[in-house]
């Protein structure tokens, strides 16, 4: 958790311009060495030593391999929501600032954030939304005359415009969780009923829908329509000043959820992508496939394989139950760009041993090819819920009455890699030759390499880092996470 003294160093952040970094923190040979154990986070600790490597073929532990780059990173964020920015504007104004800043906020120092260069957000309703909207409810509008982005202007749109407004290049993307009720065929948000102990969403019994089947009606003026529909949106958004770079179709396409949800077939997806292909290449956003959170990569190939759909697909987002596709993935179709769209939320416990699992999900991503890692939500009240009964996980905990802001362990571990790797990074094998499988490795832009290291011992633990021709060498302390930031002039 930060002190009141790294609040008010990361509300100061937001004035540092983004690229003129502010100077590392100079450990011994000019190496800075953060760590971040279940008591204390992002302390600057001294005593890595940085030295010729020497002759010995097993005087490592580790080699970072500077030869041998793999994919570029795009960057890293988290889920924009309506209940994040109604904690947030429960906040006194400085202290609401102080949050803002340290999730996106460039700086270095005590109060460093989380810089956050690449974030979702919703198109429409999703569980954790106010309430069930959309941007046209009036049935049978295929001119989209009632079209209207109202309900983000008081919520989503805000959110996004502070975030901007302290980093500037922030991208974006967006995906629905459901289409307009009237372009359904159960004509309802939801598919399936509300959760025991929860209240009814309304669902009657011969609207349930299941996996593997498409409830979107499968025509072509329905998919006309929802492709403009997708359109409208961007252009909306960009009348508010908020450019949408990439769109994906769905939102766990294959599940059915008793929040805004809809399942599609591949065979569906195919159908509806290159309608939505057109309409999205007319103000120049990206089309990725997804999200996929099944641990089925056919699903995606066999849209690929659709000779009209397949060539519109740029990358895909992956979360959940997908990531056991992601080695299929990446294997088949090496030209796709692969995104962790979403962490898994958890259950509201928002302790060290949930951070440590985030860790190894990030872990998994990257090194089977993934170029981005989004969070979940960015920002909870105490006691954080969706919509529909579900406890949430955040990287900031908001107790409004009080004014109480928890960073939480989430927040502290991402930190790790979110503040020292820059978008455009690219990253490095970090081969083990002693056991130590743990660590990932990035370089820089600016030719700088960063490795982050978990000890997941409990004990300390020494470290010995190949890099090039010199050798990294730190302790680590028990049960922690660390990040080496290398400058490149000493490369």
């Amino acid at each position: 958790m930060m002190n009141r003294r790294e609040l008010v160093v990361a509300a100061g952040a937001a004035t540092v311009v983004a690229g003129s970094r502010m100077a590392l923190a100079a450990g011994l040979g000019g190496v800075e060495w953060r760590c971040t154990t279940q008591t204390a986070a992002w302390v600057s600790l001294q005593g890595a030593e940085w030295t010729a490597a020497g002759s010995d073929p097993f005087g490592r532990d580790v080699e970072v391999r500077l030869d041998r780059p793999l994919q570029t990173m795009v960057g890293f964020g988290g889920a924009f929501s309506e209940k994040g920015w109604e904690a947030l504007r429960a906040l006194p104004e400085a202290q609401r600032a102080a949050v803002l800043d340290a999730l996106f906020a460039p700086g270095e120092g005590p109060g460093a954030g989380l810089c956050f260069t690449l974030c979702r957000t919703p198109m429409g309703a999703n569980d954790i939304a106010r309430g069930w909207y959309s941007y046209d409810e009036v049935d049978g509008d295929f001119a989209l005359d009632h079209f209207s982005i109202a309900n983000d202007h008081e919520t989503l749109i805000p959110f996004i415009r502070e975030a901007r407004a302290r980093q500037p290049d922030l991208r974006l993307w967006a995906s629905p969780w459901s289409p307009p009720t009237w372009m359904k065929t159960n004509r309802h948000y939801a598919m399936t009923p509300a959760w025991p102990g929860q209240p009814s969403n309304g669902l009657k019994p011969d609207q349930v829908g299941k996996e593997g089947q498409d409830y979107f009606i499968q025509d072509d003026r329905y998919f006309d329509a929802y492709a403009r529909y997708f359109r409208r949106y961007v252009e909306a958004y960009a009348e508010a000043g908020i450019p949408i770079g990439t769109v994906m179709p769905q939102n766990e396409f294959n599940s059915a959820q008793p929040f805004p949800s809809c399942c599609w077939t591949p065979a569906g997806l195919a159908r509806f992508l290159p309608h939505l292909g057109r309409e999205m290449e007319k103000v120049g956003v990206t089309l990725y496939f997804g999200t996929l959170e099944r641990a089925n990569a056919d699903l995606l190939s066999r849209v690929m394989r659709d000779p009209a759909a397949g060539p519109l697909i740029r990358g895909v987002g992956v979360q959940w139950a997908g990531k056991g596709a992601l080695p299929v993935i990446a294997d088949r179709h090496p030209d796709l760009a692969i995104w962790g769209s979403e962490q898994e939320c958890g259950t509201g416990t928002n302790d060290w041993h949930y951070a440590r699992y985030g860790w190894d999900l990030m872990k998994r991503y990257l090194l089977n090819g993934a170029s981005a890692w989004q969070y979940w939500n960015m920002v909870m009240p105490t006691g954080g819920m969706s919509g529909w009964g579900w406890p949430q996980n955040a990287l900031v905990t908001v107790d409004g009455p009080t004014g109480t802001v928890r960073f939480n362990p989430d927040f502290q571990v991402l930190r790790h890699l979110s503040h020292p790797v820059r978008p455009g990074a690219r990253l490095l094998p970090a081969e083990s030759f002693t056991g130590f499988e743990n660590q990932l490795a990035f370089r820089n832009p600016d030719g700088g390499v960063v490795i982050v290291v978990q000890n997941e011992m409990a004990a300390p633990q020494v470290i010995r880092a190949k890099v090039g021709e010199r050798l990294l060498t730190a302790r680590l302390p028990a049960d922690s996470f660390n990040t080496f930031v290398i400058p490149g002039r000493l490369l």
